[in-house]
C-alpha cells in the first residue's frame, strides 16, 4: 500500500527533506523521539517519498519572456526557482490553448484524447486521486463540462478562454457552482491573476491538513488578451519598451546565449515581412506601441508575484523541500491584433488591448513564428522545475532533452506510484503516449521520444531526432536539422526529398490513426510556401490624445 512517510526533525533533514511540523502533528512530541530510529529506518527502506505536485501553466507566455529565459521583464521568483532547479531549452506545447490543456491533462495527444470532451483520455486528477492524492485546480479551464467533473477535488475559476480580469465573466465557479465576481476580494480590488492564487492557497490550507500529497494545477490566464494590468504595475514599465522590437529582440537573444540557454549556433531568426521595422513607424505609433507592450510586462510580473506567494507559503509550511513544482507555458507569443477600446486605459474594465505579431516575434526569440504555427516560435515553452529533495542535477542547470506536455502524466503516475488506467466510468482510455520527466530530473539521459507529432488547424510537423518537418498553413512542407539549426532559418527540404516523403508520410499515419483526424484535417501540404500576413491596424479604434514622453 502507498503511505506517505512520518517527517522527522529539521536537523536530521537532507535528502529526506523532512519537517518538523508534519512529524509532530502525526505522532506527537514525545513519540516523535521515542520512535526517531525506527522511523528513520523505515525511511530509508521505503526510499524518497512520493512528492506533492504543483503545476503551473502560464497563458501565451512566449519562450523568452521570463528573465531566465532573457527577458527583461522582472520575473524574480521564477528565475529563483530556476537558479535552484532545471530548466528545459527544448519543452514543446502544441501551440494553442485548449490542445495544449488537454495534452497536460491526459498524456495524450488533443483529438487523441477526444479533444475538449477528453472522451478517451484520464486526467491528472482522476489518476492521481487513485493513488491517494488531494487534487485542485484554479484558473482557466477552456475544456468541456467543469473540472469537477473530472476528478478535480476542489476547483475555481473560469470556464471560458480568455476572461475580463478586473470584472471576470458569467463563467466563473467555485467547485462546480457558479460564482460572481465581486468588485474586491479579500480586502483588494478583483484581479483575476492575484484571485487564482488567493483560491491556490486556500486549497492548499485545506489539503496540508491531511497527510496525503496533493495535486495543485494552476492555470494562470496571464499575460493572454485582453491586456489588463493594476496601473501602479503598468507605470513601473513606463518607457521600458521605448527603444523597440528590433533592439529588445537582441538583446534578448544576447542574454540567451550568455547564459546557455541556447548555443552559439542557433542564428537568431529575421524579423518577417509582415512586421515593420521599428525605425519606420510615426512617433503615435511608437507610443502606442510601447504601451501596449508595457501592459503585457506588467501581467507577466503580477503572474511571478502570484508564484513568489506560493513558494513563501511552501516555504512557512515546511513544504518546498519535498513539493515539485513544474512552470510552463501553453503556447508561444500570441500574434492576433484583435484590440478594442483602444481609448480607454489598460487599468479600465472596458479596455481590450492587445499586442500583435511585432512584440510576440519579441516574445518566441530567438525563433520564427508564433502561437498556433508549429515552427518552433508556435510550440516552444519554458520549463522551470523545482524540487530540492528529488532533482539530481546541478542548481541552475539548463538540459537540452526534448520534452512535451504529454509527458507530466506519465511524470507523475511515476513518481507518484499511480497506475494509469484503461477505463474510467463510460470512457475507454487510449493508451499512454507520455513519456517519464524522471530520469531527466535524476541526471540522466531519457530514452527519447522516437516522433514528436504536432498539429493544430492547418499548421502541422514532426519531429524525429534531430529532424523537423513543418508546414504552415498548409503550405509547402520545410525541412530542418534542429541540432544545428533549431531557429529554421535553413531550409534542408530540396536537399534531402527522400527525408521530407519519409516524415510526411508518417505525419500522414500518426494523424490519421493515432490522432484520428479526419477530412479537410488531412488535406495534403501545397506545393509552395503560403504567404503570412498576421499584423493589421488597430487604428479604427483611435486614442485619446496623450501627451509626449519627456
Amino acid at each position: 500500500t502507498q503511505t506517505r512517510q512520518v517527517s522527522l526533525p529539521l536537523q536530521f533533514s537532507g535528502t529526506l527533506g523532512y519537517h518538523e511540523g508534519r512529524a509532530r502533528r502525526q505522532v506527537g512530541e514525545g513519540a516523535m523521539k521515542k520512535s526517531f530510529f525506527a522511523l528513520f529506518l523505515a525511511s530509508v527502506a521505503c526510499g524518497v517519498e512520493r512528492p506533492n505536485v504543483i503545476l503551473i501553466m502560464a497563458d501565451d507566455l512566449g519562450f523568452s519572456d521570463l528573465g531566465c529565459y532573457g527577458s527583461e521583464i522582472e520575473t524574480p521568483n521564477l528565475d529563483g526557482l530556476a537558479a535552484k532547479g532545471l530548466r528545459f531549452s527544448q519543452f514543446y506545447n502544441t501551440a494553442k490553448c485548449h490542445s495544449s490543456r488537454v495534452c497536460l491533462l491526459t498524456g495524450l495527444y488533443c483529438d487523441q484524447a477526444g479533444s475538449g470532451s477528453l472522451s478517451r483520455g484520464a486526467t491528472i486528477a482522476e489518476v492521481m486521486s487513485k493513488a491517494g492524492y488531494s487534487t485542485q485546480m484554479v484558473g482557466k479551464w477552456h475544456l468541456s463540462k467543469q473540472p469537477t467533473d473530472f476528478g478535480f477535488d476542489r476547483y475555481w475559476g473560469h470556464l471560458s478562454g480568455a476572461t475580463n480580469f478586473f470584472t471576470g465573466d458569467n463563467s466563473f465557479r467555485l467547485n462546480g457552482v457558479d460564482w460572481k465576481v465581486p468588485a474586491t476580494l479579500n480586502g483588494k480590488p478583483f484581479y483575476t491573476t492575484n484571485a487564482i492564487m488567493d483560491y491556490g492557497l486556500d486549497f492548499l490550507d485545506e489539503a496540508t491538513r491531511k497527510e496525503d500529497p496533493f495535486l495543485l494545477y494552476v492555470a494562470f490566464n496571464a499575460p493572454h488578451y485582453p491586456l489588463h494590468a493594476p496601473e501602479k504595475d503598468v507605470k513601473k514599465y513606463d518607457g521600458r519598451y521605448d527603444s523597440g522590437w528590433d533592439k529588445m529582440r537582441i538583446e534578448r537573444y544576447k542574454r540567451q546565449l550568455k547564459s546557455g540557454l541556447i548555443p552559439t549556433k542557433y542564428k537568431l531568426s529575421p524579423r518577417p515581412d509582415h512586421v515593420p521595422s521599428w525605425k519606420s513607424l510615426s512617433i503615435t505609433e511608437k507610443q502606442w506601441e510601447s504601451d501596449r507592450m508595457e501592459v503585457f510586462a506588467a501581467m507577466v510580473d503580477v503572474l511571478d508575484r502570484n508564484v513568489g506567494r506560493l513558494v513563501s507559503y511552501l516555504k512557512e509550511k515546511n513544504l518546498l523541500e519535498d513539493t515539485l513544482i513544474l512552470f510552463c507555458s501553453d503556447n508561444g507569443a500570441c500574434p492576433f491584433e484583435r484590440t478594442r477600446g483602444r481609448e480607454y486605459k489598460p487599468w479600465d474594465p472596458k479596455s481590450y488591448w492587445t499586442y500583435d505579431a511585432s512584440w510576440a516575434h519579441v516574445g518566441n526569440t530567438p525563433f520564427r513564428l508564433y502561437k498556433q504555427n508549429q515552427h518552433e516560435g508556435g510550440i516552444s515553452s519554458p520549463l522551470i522545475v523545482h524540487w530540492p529533495e528529488g532533482l539530481k542535477t546541478k542548481p541552475g542547470s539548463i538540459t537540452r532533452q526534448p520534452g512535451h506536455l504529454i509527458d507530466f502524466m506519465a511524470t507523475f503516475v511515476d513518481l507518484g506510484k499511480a497506475k494509469y488506467p484503461k477505463q474510467v466510468g463510460e470512457r475507454k482510455i487510449d493508451p499512454l503516449q507520455g513519456k517519464s520527466l524522471g530520469p531527466i530530473f535524476a541526471g540522466k539521459t531519457r530514452e527519447p521520444h522516437e516522433t514528436l507529432y504536432f498539429h493544430f488547424g492547418t499548421d502541422r510537423a514532426l519531429r524525429q531526432g534531430d529532424w523537423k518537418l513543418s508546414s504552415a498553413k498548409l503550405g509547402r512542407w520545410e525541412l530542418f536539422n534542429v541540432d544545428d539549426d533549431r531557429t529554421e532559418t535553413n531550409d534542408l527540404s530540396s536537399e534531402y526529398p527522400e527525408r521530407v516523403t519519409a516524415m510526411s508520410k508518417e505525419w500522414f499515419r500518426f494523424a490519421e490513426q493515432v490522432d484520428r483526424l479526419k477530412g479537410k484535417q488531412l488535406a495534403p501540404a501545397g506545393d509552395a510556401l503560403k504567404k503570412l500576413n498576421f499584423r493589421k491596424s488597430s487604428s479604427s479604434s483611435k486614442p485619446k490624445k496623450r501627451k509626449p514622453r519627456k
